[in-house]
């Protein structure tokens, strides 16, 4: 863990703090990608709402973990669980993990995503697949982690159709003894 930073579950108070990094990433990330339009007409306050929500309403199956710097403030998270939509070779699901630009590149994302397969292997889920623009520059991050692209599909953001792909990982319990941790 890069000096400094720590990584802990999430609790419904931290909803206004993943709303700003959920947003600031999305629009430092897909500028120039997604319609600036759409970009800037995103809301803290319906980031909040979303969030709140999906914490106060989730399963025991369903983890949510933040990134902090040394000061306490979030600056990423990552959360996953069941697969949304079914699929024969994937039970689990990285929904989103993002960081503020200024704190990439320190191995916290890594690290995200370490705790969110721990908690899916606790819940006992064997593979995961998280979706993501195929323009997204974060793919070359999911396919160094060990993600394979196994899946593609469309999505529609903003009134424009974009290529997603879906990196999957097909074993769970083997990534986590191969990044050092005991499953």
């Amino acid at each position: 863990m890069p000096a400094g930073y720590s990584i802990r579950r999430a609790t419904v108070e931290d909803a206004a703090a993943v709303a700003r990094v959920h947003v600031d990433s999305w629009r430092t990330t897909y500028r120039g990608i997604v319609p600036d339009t759409f970009l800037d007409g995103m809301s803290y306050a319906d980031s909040e709402a979303r969030l709140r929500r999906r914490l106060e309403q989730s399963s025991e199956k369903y983890a949510m973990f933040v990134a902090q710097d040394e000061s306490g403030r979030i600056v990423g998270f990552a959360d996953g669980g069941p697969i949304r939509k079914e699929d024969p070779d994937f039970d689990g699901e990285l929904y989103a993990i993002y960081l503020l630009e200024a704190h990439q590149r320190r191995g916290l994302g890594r690290r995200l995503i370490r705790q969110v397969v721990g908690h899916l292997v606790q819940n006992g889920m064997h593979g995961m697949l998280i979706w993501a623009l195929a323009d997204n520059p974060a793919c070359s991050f999911y396919a160094v982690m060990g993600g394979r692209p196994v899946r593609a599909g469309e999505l529609e953001i903003g009134g424009v159709r974009f290529k997603e792909v879906g990196y999957g990982w097909s074993d769970l319990a083997g990534w986590l003894r191969a990044q050092g941790d005991v499953t």
